[in-house]
């Protein structure tokens, strides 16, 4: 490992660490050197900081809903009492209600945006006091990565997701909010889409059938990449969104502006509008929308794994 990609003397705030994704993503960064604060609900988080101590790295465990705010203070407070410093932050707890629009329940829509957008936004406000003041302090950058768990559920607009398809949204214009604000004081922040079979995918994934092999969609895949965007030699790498599952990392490119229409005078009519953009959208598909479709013809090739 070179210098410029080793985690030592780091330390890394993992939500949600007890199980699945963020759990490789612990150990990933833990093989690196960092000292990780795992944080999950239950007793898994504890497991979890066992099992990176015990193969001879550093870890304690939080327990804790990442919705409350005052949890993103916590986590950050007790990376820096225990290990002397706070500087990455992996956001990846979630929960799933998964319902048709016409379905979903106040509930429903009320916890998937708490845990997932509320449970991001109160680590990030708590990263960001945090480095906010260690910049002034030092007069200068410090070091800091903020990693975020968007979903292609928000580039597809997912039918039977649509709690979780703004949940996701959300998150990724946080991201970008974030690494504009925090800039001046050397972090960087990014979102990562990811694939990955795990308890809370399982439906979508199944059991993965027989592999020889890593599994295509082995959270390991996915954890390589945060591992990559913890450390320094992604230094000039934020604001950006990735899709990340088998052999293949995808940077998304930011929307355009596909096309401009202009009023003959001062103002359009509803005639002229009807004109203009009906003309347009005459015989336009139904999979011609704001959703980034393209990115389903990356599968294929992103799944065939030579093991």
């Amino acid at each position: 490992m070179t210098q410029t990609s080793s985690l030592e003397g780091r330390t890394a705030v993992v939500t949600g660490g007890g199980a699945g994704l963020g759990r490789a993503e612990a150990l990933a960064l833990a093989s690196a050197g960092a000292a990780v604060v795992v944080n999950d609900m239950g007793d898994a988080a504890h497991a979890v900081a066992e099992e990176i101590t015990a193969s001879g790295g550093q870890a304690v465990a939080v327990t804790g809903d990442v919705s409350e705010w005052s949890l993103g203070a916590r986590l950050v407070d007790e990376a820096v009492r225990r290990y002397g410093s706070f500087d990455i932050l992996v956001n990846n707890a979630g929960i799933l209600r998964d319902k048709m629009i016409f379905n979903l329940s106040e509930s429903d829509w009320d916890d998937v945006i708490r845990v997932h957008l509320k449970g991001h936004a109160a680590t990030s406000r708590a990263a960001a006091v945090h480095w906010r003041a260690a910049s002034k302090e030092a007069a200068g950058p410090v070091y800091g990565r903020v990693i975020n768990t968007s979903s292609e559920a928000f580039l597809f607009g997912s039918a039977g997701q649509p709690n979780y398809s703004a949940a996701k949204a959300g998150i990724t214009a946080l991201t970008l909010s974030t690494a504009q604000g925090l800039s001046r004081y050397g972090v960087r922040a990014n979102a990562i889409c990811p694939r990955a079979r795990t308890a809370m995918t399982e439906s979508t994934f199944g059991d993965g059938g027989e592999y020889d092999g890593l599994d295509p969609l082995a959270p390991e895949r996915v954890a390589t990449l945060v591992q990559y965007l913890a450390s320094p030699a992604s230094d000039e790498i934020t604001g950006q969104v990735f899709v990340v599952y088998g052999k293949m990392v995808a940077l998304m490119q930011a929307p355009q502006v596909e096309n401009r229409f202009d009023a003959a005078g001062s103002e359009f009519t509803v005639e002229e509008l009807a004109a203009d953009l009906g003309a347009y959208f005459t015989g336009r598909g139904p999979y011609e929308t704001y959703a980034a479709y393209g990115v389903a013809a990356l599968e294929k090739p992103a799944l065939a794994v030579d093991a």
